[in-house]
């Protein structure tokens, strides 16, 4: 790459302007527009992401004081917080969207190989939301509660690379078991669900498609045992194939599921699972619900590296738009990371971005220069308040 060129257009080098066109064309973005085209605020929003902004008007200091070195960005308009505003608010979010859903094919392709804990072939998900609370007053489309407003954020996340492939943003009182009949269902994949998705119709919609899910079962569920396989080991204490015993269960839920019952042999917690693959073998099952922790952990990085819970406008597409760009910049920089090669973490990466954006050097000998380590130094003389 050119090292005449800054960190932040280097960046912009693995986006592909042809893609973005496209979505901008779908829905007919730059309608009318003679400055401050669409890229443009994509642009501004990414920088804003990248280098942790406040406000609208925050972004347009920052972006002023480097005046002469937009133009190579791109940014062929004036960058106004009042422009800004009324772009988040009119231009429609799924121009971002559509964009994120080509870095995230893109990603996945690199990541396609990439090792999450359990050997297995098939394509695994985990699928879970989290909630992002909001002001009544401000985000009143967004009502959650009697006096509060929230969004919810439906993702499944493939876990090899733990990259998004679904992304569905609703407002808070949707329910989570609705989500799944918007899920285009991968035949042979592994879906990992927590137990409020339990709804055996749209678990038996996911069967009769040729995929696999797998689940923690209620302390209320109740079974009739077919089978019981033989067990060795101490972790795994049962082992059975059952059906559903309630009316509605066995309705809506027509075949045959596996039940297995698991001791964490470190916390001693047993868990109770719910699958309908019957092929691998039990303590695989436990492990790949394990991994469903990989979506939380997600949920809590872009929460505390991105700005997706204090937001730059109050209309609903302004909110999107956002957080879609937000999601853009994530996945650009796990597309960094892969393809350059690099040993540091996510985190890591946008730390140094976040201070070098504008600075003049090859972008690989930037991000690779820092041997980054997080360690906790206590001072000899001083009590530890966690001991």
């Amino acid at each position: 790459m050119n090292s005449g060129q800054t960190l932040f257009s280097q960046l912009l080098d693995f986006l592909s302007p042809y893609d973005f066109r496209q979505c901008v064309q779908r829905y007919n973005g730059n309608y009318k527009i003679k400055s401050f085209s669409c890229w443009d605020q994509f642009l501004c929003m990414a920088f804003a992401q990248l280098t942790y902004r406040e406000s609208l008007r925050d972004i347009q200091a920052c972006l002023r004081a480097s005046q002469t070195k937009l133009y190579h960005l791109g940014i062929r308009g004036r960058v106004s917080r009042n422009t800004l505003a009324n772009a988040n608010q009119v231009r429609d979010w799924r121009i971002y969207a559509d964009f994120a859903q080509v870095l995230i094919a893109k990603a996945r392709k690199l990541y396609a190989r990439e090792p999450f804990g359990v050997e297995l072939d098939h394509s695994v998900y985990a699928l879970d939301s989290t909630t992002i609370d909001l002001c009544l007053s401000l985000f009143p489309w967004a009502q959650f509660r009697k006096r509060k407003a929230a969004v919810k954020l439906h993702t499944l996340l493939d876990l090899r690379g733990s990259i998004p492939s679904v992304v569905i943003i609703t407002s808070g009182k949707l329910h989570d078991v609705r989500i799944l009949d918007q899920l285009p269902i991968e035949s042979g994949a592994i879906y990992i669900l927590d137990r409020g998705y339990i709804d055996f119709s749209r678990l038996h919609s996911i069967h009769l498609a040729a995929a696999f899910f797998v689940t923690r079962a209620k302390n209320n569920f109740r079974f009739q045992r077919l089978y019981s396989q033989p067990v060795l080991g101490e972790a795994v204490r049962c082992d059975q194939i059952i059906v559903p015993r309630t009316f509605y269960a066995r309705r809506d839920y027509r075949s045959k599921l596996r039940r297995i019952r698991y001791v964490d042999p470190e916390t001693k917690k047993q868990l109770v699972f719910l699958t309908n693959n019957f092929t691998l073998p039990a303590v695989t099952i436990a492990a790949l619900y394990r991994c469903r922790w990989q979506v939380e952990l997600f949920f809590k990085w872009i929460k505390q590296h991105l700005r997706i819970k204090a937001f730059y406008g109050t209309t609903e597409n302004a909110v999107k738009t956002q957080i879609w760009i937000a999601i853009s910049v994530y996945v650009l920089v796990a597309i960094v990371k892969k393809m350059l090669k690099l040993d540091q973490s996510l985190n890591t990466i946008l730390q140094i971005l976040s201070v070098t954006l504008f600075e003049k050097t090859p972008i690989l000998r930037a991000l690779a220069r820092t041997n980054y380590t997080n360690e906790n130094c206590y001072i000899s003389n001083q009590l530890n308040l966690f001991e």
